[in-house]
């Protein structure tokens, strides 16, 4: 996805009469103006190129195998929690050697990264060649004056001095230099070549320092680290991918890029649809324990294809396609043959790196104490989790479980602003985190006493509006009072130019009133914390392993495995009934891939104009639901007067 961990990493091309490229999240996405780079100096994190695999969408966020202990030698739990696995010891250098190779042909490169990770912050940079990342012309100090203009103008005055000086040397001049020249001269080898003198007048490049972006992320990278090294090891894949977003977004979960990227893994909108749940309630790239588990297995497609991490990991940025194309021009999968020799539009500087970023910041983090002194960490996060029985106020829950509002919407970034605001509700089967508190009965038991008339059977439906001859995205946005990107974000909608007649929108902040859940069970009756029903079947989901269901209700693996008769715990099949020893299971309420999927028979006739898309979102459920319940292999195969079964909300 995109280089650059830190806030900005301002990597800009800056030939002459030519424009500045610019990567962010660390890279701000493509080819833009110096503006653009002075710009996201203050926009924090992060552009990400889009991923390559399609992967199953991910829900809720199970810690990784190894969290719990023997069940003889602990009570049952209270809730499923996200309690941190032993994180896997460190490697050296030398025994991550075979994983992540070091050739020498990488060694200026990653050495390169380290100074901008370790020495530079982003009050300045280094002027560089843009091709022998060993040659640095210049540690610049930005102004102080914060003006885009006045840091544009003199960056741009530090680019044409040494463009000028290197096309006096390109010449031929040698003698009567003066001290900057002969300095100029003495950074190539000597009796250097008039054309690579000339080339190097063209390859002048500016890169934003990190340092003070790394540091951060490592003090904020506390709070996640344990959980997520687990999760790589559980896939007995090699735990320092879990240092990636060091170059992605610097571990900052609010991390954005103008092209659409975000989250500490920074998917881009496009890509994170095809791995989890991104709309206008929700959006999980920003759950830093759902986007772990979508890099990693998106990362181990991109292994299996390639069978090689340093390919892998190219191909997250750049695109495994192009990686295979890569592979096939040059008959080689060696990472410094491929960076000197593979040439493509679109492995530009960003993806050419990534794979040295990401060593430079596996050694910076390593010997952080050496580039940054003692360092206090964030404590991890071990928030309780609670399976959303219906669809709820985020200030009822916040008032119930005792925690602000605040808080809570922080330990809950998928939930956008619409469900802060009260536009949108909690939906239901969400997986709620809550805050841990030992003096608060389980969580299950704190939501059940929410009252009946707090409770919802359903989303806020917003107002609907059908498309008339002549009308634009901007039209309807401006007659409802909404902005046009809220609109088309509300009917995920990416292009303008997507827009028909008769075509059915919802209008995000028109929502009508939903009726309140009369026939709702009354709250339980407070219990114990050590009370517990017995029985429950749950029904495997795409994504799901014994661990994972093991941890969302409360059991360990071994017992969830003897219970149902399973020898082999890495073997279960999508449709699989297990039943879980000692608890009650309401299936209906555990997290699964995609929200409210179950089957039920309520029956939509198609009109003409509708999409699968818009009936998915008019009835609260996904395209992919509707398509799998009712036998539909392509979604554009649905037709005016056909009936379709519709999934339950």
């Amino acid at each position: 996805m995109s280089p650059h961990g830190h806030g900005f990493s301002g990597a800009a091309n800056l030939p002459m009469g030519g424009r500045m490229r610019v990567r962010h999240s660390s890279r701000c996405g493509l080819a833009v103006g110096l503006a653009s780079v002075l710009a996201c100096i203050a926009a924090g994190p992060a552009a990400a190129d889009p991923p390559s695999e399609v992967l199953a969408p991910l829900a809720g966020a199970p810690a990784p195998a190894g969290a719990e202990t023997p069940a003889a030698e602990q009570p049952a739990p209270e809730a499923p929690s996200l309690a941190p696995a032993p994180a896997p010891p460190r490697r050296s250098l030398a025994s991550r050697q075979p994983d992540f190779p070091k050739s020498p042909g990488l060694v200026p490169r990653v050495e390169f990264w380290k100074r901008i990770y370790s020495e530079v912050d982003t009050g300045g940079g280094l002027l560089h060649d843009a091709n022998d990342l060993s040659l640095v012309y210049e540690v610049v100090r930005l102004p102080s004056d914060p003006s885009t203009r006045v840091r544009e103008r003199f960056l741009r005055e530090r680019r044409e001095h040494y463009q000028a000086i290197l096309e006096r040397l390109a010449s031929g001049r040698r003698s009567g230099l003066d001290a900057e020249e002969q300095r100029v001269l003495s950074l190539f080898p000597a009796g250097v070549s008039e054309d690579t003198l000339r080339d190097a007048a063209g390859n002048v490049r500016f890169q934003l320092g990190q340092a003070d972006k790394f540091r951060a992320g490592l003090i904020r990278q506390g709070r996640w680290e344990h959980y997520m090294r687990g999760v790589f090891a559980e896939r007995g894949m090699p735990v320092e991918l879990a240092s990636l977003p060091h170059v992605e977004s610097s571990f900052d979960p609010a991390a954005r890029s103008h092209v659409g990227a975000s989250g500490l893994w920074q998917f881009t909108r496009s890509t994170g649809r095809l791995y989890m749940r991104v709309d206008h309630v929700l959006d999980e790239r920003n759950d830093p324990w759902i986007a772990t588990e979508a890099a990693a297995r998106l990362l181990h497609a991109n292994y299996e294809r390639t069978q090689s991490w340093p390919m892998a990991l190219t191909g997250y940025n750049h695109g495994i396609a192009g990686m295979d194309r890569a592979e096939r021009q040059l008959g080689t999968r060696d990472m410094a043959t491929i960076i000197e020799r593979y040439r493509s539009r679109s492995f530009g500087f960003a993806s050419q790196n990534f794979y040295c970023e990401f060593l430079a910041a596996l050694e910076v983090e390593e010997n952080a104490d050496r580039y940054f002194g003692p360092l206090q960490r964030e404590a991890p996060e071990n928030p309780e989790i609670v399976v959303l029985d219906g669809y709820y106020r985020p200030k009822t829950l916040a008032a119930t479980f005792g925690v602000s509002l605040e808080r809570l919407r922080e330990t809950n970034p998928a939930l956008l602003d619409g469900v802060w605001t009260g536009e949108r509700h909690v939906p239901k089967g969400y997986a709620l985190r809550v805050p841990r508190d030992p003096l608060r009965a389980a969580p299950a038991v704190v939501l059940a006493s929410i009252p009946t008339q707090e409770r919802y059977v359903e989303q806020v439906r917003e107002a609907e509006y059908r498309v008339k001859r002549g009308d634009t995205f901007s039209s309807i946005a401006a007659r409802f009072g909404v902005r046009t990107d809220e609109l088309m974000a509300a009917n995920g909608i990416r292009r303008a130019n997507r827009l028909r007649v008769g075509q059915v929108l919802q209008i995000p902040g028109h929502g009508r009133t939903v009726a309140v859940a009369e026939a709702a069970p009354e709250p339980a009756p407070r219990a114990t914390k050590t009370e517990s029903a017995q029985g429950g079947v749950v029904r495997v989901q795409s994504g799901d392993t014994l661990g994972r269901i093991a941890r969302r209700y409360g059991v360990s693996e071994q017992a969830l495995a003897a219970h149902n008769g399973i020898t082999d715990t890495s073997v279960v099949k999508i449709g699989q009934k297990l039943e879980i020893p000692g608890e009650s299971v309401d299936t209906r309420a555990a997290p699964a891939a995609s929200y409210g999927d179950a089957e039920q028979t309520r029956v939509y006739t198609v009109r003409r104009g509708d999409t699968l898309d818009d009936i998915a979102r008019r009835h609260g459920v996904t395209p992919r639901s509707i398509a799998a319940l009712n036998g539909l292999r392509s979604a554009h195969r649905i037709k005016a007067g056909q009936r379709l079964v519709l999934p339950e909300r």
